[in-house]
């Protein structure tokens, strides 16, 4: 665990194994490490990388982190995030490190920078990367890190910006169980929930499939809603039968009385990121050989609407019920 301040005390939060936890309660990821984890380096300071940034400041560690954009600075120092423009300090300063960055590309450039990580040999440092990518990159990357003596989970979140501030995000997590136990202390102060779904890649299957429907119910919601309002009922009125019945989603429970209805569209994730990984997915489904067809039609309705909601726009636009779009 990190060295914490006298009195200050870390949440303790369960970490569950979903392939055998029902048949064995006890199969649970240990506490501790085979290294002391004090110095954690976040690569990405977005409106997620910062949020993880400060909570895990506030749980204790010493966090070190980077951002291509310098202007996150301000924010980061502000948080208590020792701020550094060259990203090789936080790749060789860090006993454990989290990511959290747009594409694999990105991730990519970061594991093979010149200086960094693949040239440490002082000790073993795990990569907890939160991006969303594809399952393929990351078991690539994971047998890298390995060979050179360190350790990849795929861990992409779920919970927002909100719950990287809070702490109180869902992870789900692929890759090795001793990498995961090495981690602990720091996915632990992160997460309300970390779910270790398999081997490396596992993290990002499990996260597809999940924004998959997500992007789904984005779009019948907003046509539900579309409907009611047509026939005569209100949206509000509606969405209150709605979320008491089985037709009830995240997207009618959390989002649309949060943004959509008051029409502020201000979740802090893009539309473009959404389309992201809506693509990613139907990759997924073509490099399987899955037919799903449903899914096929969301992934075009996502990719022919860019025109009236711009990449830079807020996801949660799709489910505007006001706005009649065409697709």
């Amino acid at each position: 665990m990190p060295m914490l301040p006298r009195g200050q005390r870390l949440v303790l939060k369960t970490i569950l194994v979903a392939t055998d936890f029902k048949a064995n309660p006890e199969a649970l990821i240990p506490h501790g490490c085979s290294m002391e984890i004090q110095t954690v380096g976040v690569v990405g300071l977005g409106n997620m990388g910062l949020g993880i940034a400060a909570t895990l400041a506030r749980a204790g560690f010493v966090v070190l982190g980077t951002d291509i954009s310098v202007a996150r600075r301000v924010p980061a120092e502000a948080a208590g995030v020792r701020f550094h423009e060259a990203l090789t300090e936080v790749l060789r300063g860090a006993d454990c490190l989290v990511f959290s960055l747009p594409y694999a590309r990105d991730v990519e450039a970061v594991v093979t920078a010149p200086g960094g990580l693949l040239d440490r040999r002082d000790r073993k440092v795990v990569v907890i990367d939160t991006s969303t990518s594809d399952p393929g990159t990351s078991r690539r990357l994971a047998a890298r890190l390995s060979e050179a003596g360190h350790g990849l989970l795929d861990a992409p979140v779920s919970g927002g910006p909100s719950g990287a501030a809070d702490g109180t995000l869902t992870m789900m997590i692929g890759g090795a169980d001793e990498d995961l136990a090495a981690a602990h202390p720091v996915v632990e102060a992160m997460s309300a929930k970390a779910i270790h779904v398999g081997p490396s890649g596992a993290g990002n299957i499990a996260k597809l499939v999940n924004n998959m429907l997500v992007a789904a119910h984005l779009v019948t919601t907003g046509e539900a809603m579309r409907l009611s309002e047509a026939a005569g009922l209100p949206a509000e009125a509606v969405l209150k039968v709605v979320n008491a019945a089985t037709g009830r989603s995240a997207i009618s429970e959390a989002m649309y009385p949060r943004w959509v209805l008051p029409g502020s569209f201000d979740s802090g994730f893009s539309a473009g990121l959404m389309r992201k990984d809506v693509g990613l997915a139907a990759d997924l489904a073509r490099d399987t050989g899955a037919r799903l067809p449903l899914s096929a039609e969301v992934a075009r309705i996502w990719a022919e609407t860019r025109g009236s909601i711009a990449d830079a726009d807020d996801f949660t636009r799709m489910a505007d019920y006001r706005t009649e779009r065409k697709y």
